[in-house]
């Protein structure tokens, strides 16, 4: 009884792990559309002089990583580029009318 349930379980982790190892899942198109998101929100970041530092090196690794084939490397960094793109504007709106303290 012990070895069937031993059994049972050994089979239940290896179909488990075998699910997890899945092929990829963004496409061409997804990390396209990602990085022209991106780069439309940084160039908006970039029309008020709010762009931050690592924003642009992210958008050339995504679209190095695109050219590579790597479509799930591409979207996550242009979505980080494109968070980063949208915390550069707001903070830019929230400190444009900062005056300095005399």
């Amino acid at each position: 009884m012990k070895t069937i349930i031993k059994l049972a379980l050994a089979s239940a982790l290896a179909m488990s792990l075998a699910a997890c190892q899945s092929a990829p899942t963004k496409t061409a198109a997804d990390a396209d559309m990602a990085i022209k998101a991106a780069q439309a929100t940084n160039n908006k970041a970039k029309s008020v002089y709010a762009e931050w530092r690592d924003t642009g090196d992210l958008l050339k690794d995504a679209a190095e990583a695109q050219k590579k084939g790597d479509f799930d490397k591409a979207v996550k960094l242009a979505n980080k580029a494109g968070k980063q793109a949208e915390n550069a504007l707001a903070q830019y709106e929230s400190q444009k009318n900062v005056k300095p303290r005399l």
